[in-house]
């Protein structure tokens, strides 16, 4: 090889190795100083206690990046302050960053981004939170950063601002952010309202009359959202304080776990102190209502005291409601276009076994729960026959459908069941023949009467529990059907094709299978069962 040309090469591969161990000294010592320097801002950040304030003044708190290679700086420019910002950890948090730094729009181009119209005091808290998981935001400025954390699409904090809100808001300002979330559309926002104002639905009933229908149906549905929960209480209890049972019994059980292996447990105490009480129960709104009274001492000895009580299982308050006009015992209460129907049942101070002279109650009130008041509608038609009584259920047994109220009774004098039908519109009963009589089926017990698409009547005899139907656009009784023979006694409730009863024999719930007539107990309860009411509700 020519020597001249050697020595060129040789001259070149020493520049070369010259340049690369010089190149890396560079980087070495560029990441070096790059980690001495976001050692020192974090530490900076980290002694300075006038750093809630110092962003103002120093360009150091208002720099952001995590120390990364291949991170991207922007400026930020917001109405008093600019930020340096790392662009790709920004566009993590926030579809509006993430949009921009895939767009080429000049911002992008040329690292700076104008949000004059932004509060530099709602971006620096927006940055501590996304970068360093500080929330430090007053109350009274919440609704300015829910505003902007919306607009910027920063997910993450806004769902730390409404879940913040969620905790303060109250009567007093939940309308101005209801008004916040329509004048910025955020639907996150409107939920977070809409479901302080569902939880606490009839206690902020005069906040729910000022919107629309439209919202007002939304509020009301976010009340039953979720997999509703079997409760259970003694809704009748004659025993005194010597029985052990007695102050356990004044508890409302929640089955928790499946009905095949779970368990009840206390989920609220009766909000009242007594021995002897009876009451019926009925849910509105998601609300449970228990009617009736219970004893105390007077003067002269005891007497009933007539009252109501409702209770919130979001806020496991009870509330004092109005009572009824009349004193009731063993009386069927339904729901039915918003308002709470009372039927039949007798003299509740008398607490004696009913017999041929107990008179029924024809008597029929209305409760409205908006106004907490209740009003006497059309009383039953028993004019020539009298309902037979009871003490194994409510007397008579009443479900609803659609906007009309339909009663169930065996006729005392023939032992025939007559059906009973009230128009909640008209406030008008009609009678709905035929009636089931001795020859159709041997059924002297009824236990139950609910609705679905039809009417299910559950009843008995000494061998054998009955069921069947009646279709009410037909006026036909359906196939009259045998099942196991299981004594119920108390107040059942009815949820897709099962029947759920308070069963004696089983000291606990039972299930009844419409479809197939198969019975199923649930768990044991905690008090021996004696007059149950089985319920569902929505914690």
């Amino acid at each position: 090889m020519n020597p001249l040309r050697l020595c060129l090469v040789t001259l070149f591969q020493w520049i070369t190795l010259w340049l690369t161990y010089s190149l890396t000294r560079l980087q070495a010592a560029f990441t070096a100083i790059k980690t001495w320097i976001t050692s020192n801002i974090k530490k900076e950040r980290g002694s300075c206690k006038a750093a809630v304030v110092g962003w103002k003044t120093s360009k150091v708190y208002r720099t952001y990046y995590q120390g990364e290679e291949d991170e991207t700086m922007v400026t930020v420019q917001t109405n008093t302050n600019a930020f340096q910002v790392d662009l790709g950890r920004l566009s993590k948090c926030s579809e509006y960053f993430r949009a921009l730094s895939q767009s080429r729009m000049k911002e992008t181009s040329e690292s700076l981004i104008h949000l004059d119209h932004i509060s530099s005091f709602v971006f620096h808290n927006i940055l501590e939170f996304i970068f360093h998981e500080k929330f430090e935001v007053p109350q009274e400025e919440l609704g300015a950063h829910i505003q902007v954390s919306s607009y910027l699409l920063v997910e993450v904090f806004l769902s730390k601002c409404l879940s913040v809100l969620s905790d303060v808001l109250s009567p007093d300002n939940c309308l101005s952010y209801l008004n916040l979330a329509q004048e910025i559309c955020c639907e996150e926002l409107k939920m977070t309202v809409f479901t302080y104002l569902s939880r606490n639905l009839l206690e902020l009933h005069q906040l729910f009359k000022s919107l629309d229908e439209e919202d007002q149906a939304e509020v009301v549905n976010l009340r039953t959202q979720g997999e509703p929960c079997l409760c259970c209480l003694r809704k009748e209890n004659l025993t005194s304080w010597n029985d052990p049972e007695t102050e356990l019994a004044r508890h409302m059980f929640v089955l928790k776990g499946s009905e095949d292996s779970g368990h009840w447990c206390s989920a609220t105490e009766l909000p009242f102190r007594a021995d002897k009480w009876c009451f019926t129960t009925v849910v509105l709104y998601n609300y449970l209502y228990i009617i009736g009274g219970y004893r105390q001492r007077v003067k002269r000895g005891w007497d009933f005291k007539m009252t109501s009580f409702r209770y919130n299982p979001f806020t496991h308050m009870w509330a004092a409601t109005a009572p009824m006009i009349k004193h009731r015992r063993h009386y069927s209460a339904v729901v039915c276009e918003g308002s709470i129907y009372s039927v039949g049942g007798w003299y509740l101070d008398s607490l004696v076994t009913p017999d041929s002279s107990t008179a029924l109650y024809t008597a029929v009130e209305c409760y409205d729960p908006w106004e907490d008041t209740w009003r006497f509608v059309s009383s039953l038609p028993l004019t020539d026959f009298q309902f037979t009584m009871s003490l194994s259920h409510d007397v008579p047994l009443a479900t609803s459908l659609k906007h009309c109220l339909y009663v169930l009774g065996s006729i005392q004098r023939t032992g025939e069941k007559l059906l009973l039908q009230y128009n909640t519109r008209e406030d008008s009963w009609s009678e709905l023949l035929p009636t089931l009589t001795r020859a159709d089926t041997d059924l002297p017990v009824l236990y139950f009467l609910g609705a679905t698409d039809r009417l299910f009547v559950i009843g008995g005899n000494n061998s054998e529990n009955v069921v069947t139907t009646f279709c009410v656009q037909s006026q036909r009784w359906g196939e009259v059907q045998r099942a196991e023979k299981v004594a119920f006694a108390g107040q059942g409730t009815i949820i897709g094709h099962q029947v759920l009863m308070p069963s004696i024999a089983h000291n606990s719930v039972a299930k009844l299978d419409l479809h197939t007539l198969s019975l199923q107990a649930l768990p044991p309860l905690p008090i021996s069962t004696r007059y149950e009411s089985v319920f569902y509700l929505h914690f």
